[in-house]
């Protein structure tokens, strides 16, 4: 192939005629369509993973802080220990005076008392014991929604019904009733627990009550919280329908009281005696 070269009119020069294509260099190869929409979607997926990495980081730091501070609402409520306390120190708090003020105090402790007794050693009180038909309590008996736990006395059974054994009882136990660094009781609030749990509990459902002594006294020249009542019911195939009750909580200088639940069925009246003879033959050991 050749070139040549002509004069425009009016002069200068351009390209002439060609009789042949030169070769031009081979194109690259070309750059591939842009997806622009899926590159979007990347980026936004990497954002919105580095601003969840960084609220996460926000949050725990924050939570430490919170948790860590003072003023954290829920600190007191997770540091809160369990109260352990026993139900009746629970419900009855020591009293801010002399759990004794406004008895009748003794001006000293009674005598001895003779003949035969009963000894309660881990209630800390010993009472009178009598005779036939009265034998000795030789068992574990928890009683009421406070399950106090009587251990020591005597009893006899005055009837058998389908409900089991029917029993006149002189019973003790001690019944944990202050916190575990004290040394004075809420007798009057022990005292009316203790009462009411064994109305409530021990007795056929419902019941009427004949109250005759509620009150702060001194039983062996001890603090004591006395009541004592005569209850009124009916139960399927049981004789009885009343019976004269008393129970006695005693201060006896420990974190447990000792209670002593004296209690003659309307069967056997002729017994009614010993719930005030018990009582006043109590001393503590």
């Amino acid at each position: 192939m050749s070139d040549q070269t002509w004069q425009r009119p009016g002069g200068g020069f351009g390209s002439g005629l060609v009789t042949g294509v030169p070769s031009l260099p081979p194109p690259s190869d070309p750059e591939p369509p842009r997806d622009d929409k899926n590159r979007q979607k990347r980026q936004i997926q990497i954002f919105a993973a580095i601003a969840g990495a960084i609220l996460a980081i926000g949050l725990t730091v924050l939570l430490v802080v919170v948790l860590s501070s003072d003023t954290n609402p829920f600190r007191d409520q997770a540091s809160a220990p369990t109260d352990v306390r026993p139900p009746l120190a629970q419900a009855c708090p020591a009293p801010s005076e002399s759990p004794s003020a406004g008895a009748t105090q003794a001006p000293s402790a009674p005598p001895p008392e003779s003949g035969q007794r009963t000894t309660d050693t881990e209630a800390g009180i010993s009472y009178k014991a009598y005779g036939a038909p009265w034998v000795p309590w030789d068992t574990v008996w928890r009683a009421g929604t406070l399950e106090v736990p009587y251990k020591v006395g005597q009893h006899f059974v005055t009837e058998q019904y389908s409900g089991g054994s029917y029993h006149a009882s002189i019973l003790s136990a001690a019944v944990p009733a202050a916190d575990n660094d004290a040394v004075t009781l809420n007798l009057e609030c022990v005292g009316r627990q203790v009462a009411a749990d064994v109305r409530a509990e021990y007795y056929p459902q419902p019941n009427t009550m004949d109250a005759m002594r509620d009150e702060l006294t001194t039983l062996g020249g001890r603090p004591a919280w006395v009541s004592e009542f005569r209850l009124h019911f009916s139960s399927p195939g049981l004789t009885a329908t009343d019976e004269l009750s008393a129970v006695a909580v005693i201060d006896v200088g420990k974190t447990t009281a000792a209670v002593l639940y004296v209690s003659i069925p309307g069967t056997h009246k002729q017994f009614d005696y010993v719930v005030d003879d018990v009582l006043k033959s109590v001393r503590p050991l």
